[in-house]
């Protein structure tokens, strides 16, 4: 075979047309319909607060809390100055009570019934309200507890119970989306601070009341507060709820009056206490001592000072106690007016024999002789 001869393998075709290839569809024109131009959207002059406090708002609310227990401390000292102010918590009362009605109204389960912007203006705005009247009521309230508690006693839990309510109600984080949130937490909240705001404003309104008749009537008044957030007027004409509310308004006060040695006896104090071995006519002691020897424990005598700022009221007595165990009761005990609002009062220990063990750690308790304490003063016996 010669090298220029040429066989080809397929058949090619002899068309030059068919050879070229199918020519491409021509594209579809596009149109873009423009229409006026977007003018730029002018931003408005409270945006960059908007933002501030969107970046910033939980910030801002720790920082009014602190704000508002500096705030609470010139309420204590404001309430400090005297007892005599203590008439003014009727209107912070009558005032949380009624916006504490409205709120229980509008938003019974907080703030998540609070579904447009308008409603969740009107929840914090409410609340903001009861905070402020609920920080005021606490830290004027706290001096008078503290005065009245005896550190170290049965009665000392409630003053502490009351200084963390009252820092909790300066919490508007807390506050707001816990405590008002839940209806029963809200209502124990509102009683606990009724309450003892009552057990100061009774004797104020009331002077010369006997401090037990005080703590009951408070615990009832605060129930039926408590009980009128949550019942509604065609309520009332069920049987079953006034039974109800009979049963608490009976419960209550009378768990008031077994637990009063834990409550402190506000607005009574101690306002000074010591033993020693002889006495000036004015009743003072001539010298106040804090260690003796047995032998000289039958002469001893305990002076107490007791402040009633409302009036004389309640009965006294001193218990005498050796490590703890009551050793004397005396009940019919001297008293005298020590000075301005001040009860002085004096007993002495008696039927003390030789043969018992004397030695050991004593204290002169004042209490009510209903049972609240109202104040100790401590000494030590040697052999």
């Amino acid at each position: 075979m010669r090298v220029d001869e040429y066989t080809p393998l397929v058949d090619e075709p002899t068309d030059k047309a068919a050879t070229q290839a199918p020519p491409l569809p021509e594209p579809t024109p596009t149109f873009r319909v423009e229409g006026p131009r977007a003018r730029p959207v002018r931003e408005s002059p409270f945006e960059p607060i908007r933002k501030f406090l969107r970046k910033h708002g939980r910030k801002l609310w720790w920082l009014h809390s602190a704000y508002a227990l500096m705030l609470g401390s010139g309420v204590v000292a404001f309430a400090s100055k005297g007892f005599e102010r203590a008439r003014m918590l009727g209107a912070s009362l009558i005032c949380v009570w009624v916006l504490l009605l409205v709120f229980f109204r509008l938003f019974s389960r907080g703030v998540d019934d609070a579904g447009s912007k308008r409603e969740k203006v009107g929840f914090y705005v409410i609340t903001y309200a009861i905070k402020n009247l609920y920080q005021g009521l606490l830290f004027f309230l706290l001096p008078f507890y503290w005065k009245s508690t005896t550190l170290a006693s049965a009665n000392s839990w409630f003053v502490i119970a009351l200084a963390l309510v009252a820092v909790l109600s300066t919490l508007d984080i807390v506050f707001d989306h816990y405590v008002m949130r839940y209806r029963w937490l809200a209502s124990v909240f509102h009683g606990v601070i009724l309450f003892g705001a009552l057990n100061v404003f009774v004797p104020a309104i009331f002077p010369r009341t006997e401090n037990v008749t005080s703590l009951i009537a408070s615990a009832a008044i605060a129930t039926i507060g408590v009980m009128s957030l949550h019942l509604r007027a065609r309520e009332l004409k069920s049987k079953l709820v006034w039974l109800q509310l009979v049963t608490l308004i009976a419960v209550l006060p009378a768990v008031a009056y077994f637990a009063r040695r834990l409550i402190p006896p506000v607005p009574m104090y101690l306002a000074h206490a010591a033993i020693g071995p002889s006495e000036m006519p004015d009743g003072r002691l001539q010298m106040e001592v804090t260690s003796v020897h047995t032998s000289a424990l039958p002469a001893l005598v305990a002076v107490t000072d007791v402040g009633i700022p409302a009036g004389p009221g309640s009965n006294f007595r001193h218990l005498w106690k050796r490590n703890g165990e009551l050793v004397h009761a005396n009940v019919d005990i001297s008293a005298r007016a020590g000075g301005p609002n001040i009860l002085r009062l004096r007993s002495k220990l008696v039927n003390i024999t030789d043969n018992e063990a004397l030695a050991g750690s004593w204290s002169v308790e004042v209490e009510t002789t209903d049972g609240q304490i109202v104040g100790t003063t401590h000494f030590t016996v040697v052999e």
